[in-house]
């Protein structure tokens, strides 16, 4: 996301903060880091490489704040709202390798779903005083008031779930990009899909991916049709299964094509497809294709495997990284809130 400093004068080049002097001298972002707070945690030939780039550029780092920055404390903490799904394990893992290659302590917690535990792993990491927060908050079910609170005393960097003008930044899959790549895939080479959603999801990027079909339908003039199964909470498979089972026995689906809001809701579709004896897949003989979101780790495994989008995760979690850490050793806040948002891949597989 970042330009590109090797393609203009290496000669007195302009660079504002870290990540653009990583991207002028082609060494990654949390060398960079450990370079500036200790040059010996390198290797040598890192070390050079860095020393020469200096030479060329106008930057230097804030001593004051890096400074500074050394008497807080080196835990990072990263909040997520569900860390049984293994999506949010899997972009948690990946930030957690990032803040410890960048000299930090990364401390994981989880909200388990839950508005009350969400502001109490708030309070705890406010407490031991953290350098940072990356939080990817509940969303519809957060206390908004209490995170705004917490966000004005420790640099927040909001994933994956946004909440306008809170944090100093937030960092996230384009969902509006990533259902309509799904829809143009799924009207070229068979029926038009109908949606199947919750009700109440949890996660506001339902709400996102529901809109972005909508007006994906529009614009092709094609009819819509929106399932939603009733359910709350985070055992979205258990939900997409019944809501799954009522629509097939009811005979709600207008067309052959289903696109689930996410993976979880589809492997609970897949499996009462399965038992009620429809075949789900490509072949002629095939009864449904369902198709969905998010590229779930299990959905590699699914039987048919899933046809879905995926989230750019090394993206995503990169560059969250990336501002969390600029915030802490520039020692100031942002001035204005930044939103950075990554493309969604298609991801065909045999369900669709």
């Amino acid at each position: 996301m970042g330009k590109n400093f090797e393609s203009t004068s290496m000669d007195n080049a302009k660079i504002r903060n870290m990540e653009e002097f990583a991207a002028f001298s082609g060494v990654s972002r949390p060398t960079v880091s450990r370079f500036f707070h200790d040059p010996d945690s390198v290797r040598r030939v890192t070390r050079e490489k860095l020393e020469r780039a200096l030479e060329k550029c106008d930057y230097r780092p804030n001593i004051f704040a890096i400074n500074q920055n050394r008497k807080l404390t080196k835990n990072l903490g990263i909040v997520v709202p569900y860390l049984a799904d293994p999506f949010f394990a899997e972009i948690a893992r990946r930030i957690e390798t990032l803040i410890i290659a960048a000299g930090y302590r990364p401390i994981l917690l989880s909200s388990h779903g839950d508005t009350r535990l969400e502001i109490e792993n708030l309070d705890s990491l406010r407490a031991i005083k953290p350098a940072g927060v990356l939080l990817a908050p509940l969303g519809r079910s957060s206390d908004i008031s209490a995170i705004e609170k917490f966000c004005v005393d420790v640099p927040t960097v909001l994933f994956d779930s946004n909440i306008d003008g809170v944090g100093e930044a937030f960092v996230g899959h384009d969902n509006f990009q990533a259902t309509s790549v799904m829809i143009e895939y799924l009207t070229r080479t068979g029926e038009p899909p109908v949606f199947f959603e919750m009700r109440d999801p949890p996660n506001p990027n339902a709400g996102k991916r529901r809109k972005a079909y909508i007006e994906s339908m529009n614009k092709k003039e094609l009819d819509q049709q929106i399932i939603q199964v009733d359910g709350d909470g985070w055992q979205l498979e258990e939900i997409g299964y019944r809501g799954a089972v009522k629509a097939i026995k009811g005979k709600e689906l207008s067309r052959s094509t289903v696109f689930c809001s996410n993976d979880r809701l589809a492997i609970g579709f897949l499996t009462a497809a399965y038992e009620l004896g429809l075949k789900v897949g490509l072949a002629s003989d095939c009864d449904l294709r369902v198709a969905a979101h998010d590229n779930h780790p299990v959905s590699h495994f699914t039987c048919p495997r899933l046809t879905t989008i995926s989230h750019n995760f090394a993206a995503i979690a990169q560059k969250s990284v990336d501002t969390i850490m600029d915030l802490i050793e520039s020692g100031e806040r942002s001035q204005e809130r930044t939103t950075t948002l990554f493309d969604g891949e298609l991801i065909m597989r045999a369900s669709a």
